[in-house]
């Protein structure tokens, strides 16, 4: 890949997807205009960015962050490369990147959560699977150096509201109706959001779930007990769902992928169990989908030959290795090839213009 080759962009922009509006009880009176009275407050939205290049291919990867970060993990990576947003580009795929209701440019809420300082950097050391605070493992991917540190942890972004899967899957699933055909890419606590909108929308060809940390589902008259944990939030919760909803996960391709240094056995070290059974009960959903006939897959990166990964993969120094994985799969399931004509959205048309690789405005459809 030629990551000095400029991307020749044919469409770049923002929305809002799903969410709510409120309005106050009464009528409004100009001269009282800070009383609410029959005003409104749009809440509980997403935020999409959007890029597509030049013969783009028919399906959109729609990105999905996890917990403490916004639609930002996908772009520049903390050291100053390529994320997954760029990569995909180059690859030939339209990108939509989502803030999630209650983060980042999504932050008009509903229902309002207090955001405090905790310092709480050593247990996300330990958790993210960096290695043993302050000890990385040996031969970890995460960029080193206090430069990119710095940028890692200053893209944390808090909650302004409790996170709600359902609710995230609702703006997924709109976000999805304005991309059209898509493969929905998720990490972490982002998961569950991933599984129920693909649930409610047909628009969702496969779904790429990057070590997913809550929300496992199952039919709710099959739910596992408990997996029994030393991680700092204790015992892991599957989910149940009406078979029927849960039974649309095995009409699509399902790819779950695990990074590096995560044991087989419980360990006192609760970074690393907390994705030993994190992993098992992706192990096991993929399991419960494959017996009703569907199509789920996951993957451990070492078994394939690559080291060192921590829970974010997308931005670890070989991260060019886990999309050329992604786009393996996606060749394997048929999710990438090129069509004559530009799969059917209902984005509408707009004009962009001084976007790298464009000097002419150009109008487009995604």
């Amino acid at each position: 890949m030629d990551e000095e080759k400029p991307i020749i962009l044919t469409a770049q922009g923002s929305f809002s997807a799903g969410g709510k509006t409120l309005k106050a009880e009464g009528t409004y009176d100009p001269s009282h205009a800070l009383d609410p009275a029959g005003q409104t407050k749009h809440v509980d939205h997403a935020y999409v960015f959007y890029q597509a290049p030049k013969d783009a291919r028919p399906n959109a990867l729609v990105f999905l962050h996890g917990a403490g970060q916004s639609g930002a993990a996908w772009e520049t990576t903390p050291d100053g490369r390529e994320g997954f947003q760029t990569i995909f580009l180059r690859k030939g795929y339209k990108v939509f990147l989502m803030d999630q209701p209650g983060r980042g440019r999504a932050a008009s809420v509903l229902t309002s959560a207090s955001v405090k300082p905790k310092p709480d950097e050593a247990l996300w050391f330990d958790i993210f699977r960096f290695g043993h605070y302050p000890e990385r493992f040996p031969g970890v991917q995460i960029p080193e150096g206090e430069e990119a540190a710095d940028q890692l942890w200053r893209r944390v972004t808090p909650d302004t509201r409790t996170f709600d899967a359902e609710l995230v899957s609702d703006t997924l699933s709109a976000a999805i109706d304005r991309a059209g055909p898509s493969v929905i890419v998720t990490h972490s606590q982002g998961a569950g959001a991933g599984w129920r909108a693909a649930m409610k929308n047909d628009n969702v060809r496969g779904i790429i779930a990057l070590e997913p940390g809550v929300g496992f589902l199952f039919p709710d008259d099959d739910v596992p007990d408990p997996l029994i944990s030393t991680s700092p939030f204790g015992a892991l919760k599957a989910e149940g769902v009406d078979p029927r909803d849960f039974h649309k996960l095995t009409e699509i391709p399902i790819l779950m992928i695990f990074g590096d240094n995560i044991p087989d056995d419980m360990t006192r070290w609760g970074g690393e169990d907390n994705w030993r059974v994190r992993r098992m009960e992706a192990e096991n959903m993929a399991e419960e989908i494959n017996r009703q006939g569907g199509d789920a897959r996951v993957i451990r990166l070492p078994d394939v030959g690559i080291h060192g990964n921590t829970q974010f993969l997308f931005e670890d120094l070989n991260n060019l290795e886990s999309a050329d994985l992604m786009e393996d799969w996606m060749i394997e399931k048929e999710l990438e090839r090129y069509e004559n004509q530009v799969a059917s959205s209902s984005l509408t048309y707009c004009q962009i213009s001084d976007i790298v690789g464009i000097s002419n405005r150009t109008n487009i459809m995604l």
